[in-house]
């Protein structure tokens, strides 16, 4: 009975701090509202993601425990979403349909309170913003299994749009179906970039099922929602929204499977307390010209984490990099960097300084 009444009693201190929490979000929001009036008044943006990362910082660094810093992240972030929502709702165009890893970046780094917008190619994602149809998009640009995705660096080159954001997520497969059951599968419905994932796990375990390209993930799940006699591999959230029941968790082939998400606008992205810069950049063809490129860098020491080459399409055997370096490209010596380089090279373009991602 002792047990019952610690019990009971423990409970309703819980209710009671659970109507504190209310209280003070209703308190917050109401706040909210009278920023988004003052923005209004003087014109000012309504979305400032610098003042997020203010907020998250603050509180993470803040937080004694025992409560998780990652959930403190995470429970603000879907706060922050719905306080945004209440001044104008915040239109994220992504690479669709519903219940792609697109999304589902989407929505891990937006909340579940943004107007999620999906669109039907790469090239759509960045119209939209470029139109003022959606303040930010969301677009895959790299997995640590199958590389770079050429599609969105290519879009680079003829946009002056800028990356705001970068979102890691790790990607898992789930191999699904309508009975759960191996033995009813007779084909594989799945993305090119998913079934490459998964290849070896596929041919150990179903050796002699024929594997079917498709658009997308959720076109898979789709397919699958009305054949009792296929798998699709796709998101542990495409079996809530299609029905389907999981035959298998995580067959991808490489642990630590991640896909790297650009959030793009038509903003510079103010500097943080830990920042990236992205260039995108050609050079002449000489003898040294590698080294001399990377000199600028090198003699400031500053951190390049990626360079990767793209064939320049409108020449053969040219070729455009694409660069990661540590830094804003409001830093000095960042800045004075890409000055250097520019002296040897064709074009310089700065894609964006965002505040890197953590894993």
């Amino acid at each position: 009975m002792k047990e019952k009444q610690t019990l009971a009693k423990l409970r309703q201190e819980i209710d009671a701090v659970d109507d504190r929490i209310l209280e003070l979000l209703n308190q917050r929001a109401k706040l909210v509202m009278q920023v988004g009036a003052v923005k209004t008044e003087n014109r000012s943006d309504f979305h400032v993601p610098s003042r997020e990362r203010e907020i998250y910082e603050r509180l993470i660094a803040a937080n004694p425990g025992p409560f998780p810093a990652e959930a403190v992240h995470g429970v603000f972030r879907e706060i922050i979403s719905a306080s945004l929502a209440l001044e104008k709702p915040l239109k994220v165009a992504f690479l669709g349909p519903n219940a792609t890893f697109s999304h589902l970046a989407a929505m891990q780094h937006f909340g579940l309170s943004a107007s999620l917008s999906p669109e039907r190619s790469i090239p759509a994602v960045f119209e939209a913003v470029e139109k003022g149809e959606a303040y930010y998009g969301v677009v895959p640009v790299e997995n640590t299994t199958e590389g770079m995705i050429s599609h969105t660096l290519d879009m680079f080159m003829e946009s002056e749009l800028k990356i705001n954001a970068e979102v890691l997520l790790e990607v898992s497969h789930f191999l699904l179906s309508r009975t759960g059951r191996f033995e009813d599968i007779k084909k594989v419905y799945s993305h090119p970039q998913p079934l490459a994932q998964c290849r070896k796990w596929l041919a150990e375990n179903l050796p002699n099922v024929p594997l079917v390209d498709v658009a997308s993930t959720t076109l898979a799940a789709q397919i699958v929602a009305e054949d009792y006699t296929a798998a699709a591999i796709a998101s542990e959230y495409a079996s809530s929204i299609y029905n389907l029941k999981i035959v298998k968790a995580r067959i991808e082939d490489q642990v630590n499977n991640f896909t790297r998400f650009l959030v793009i606008g038509r903003k510079m992205a103010e500097a943080s307390s830990d920042d990236k810069t992205s260039l995108m950049f050609s050079v002449r063809d000489e003898p040294g010209i590698l080294h001399r490129m990377l000199e600028p860098f090198a003699k400031r020491g500053i951190n390049l984490s990626k360079i990767e080459s793209r064939p320049l399409k409108k020449k053969a055997w040219e070729y455009i990099f694409y660069l990661d370096l540590s830094g804003h490209i409001s830093d000095p010596a960042v800045g004075e960097a890409v000055q250097d380089l520019s002296t040897c090279c064709q074009f310089v373009k700065v894609l964006g300084s965002y505040p890197r991602a953590r894993q």
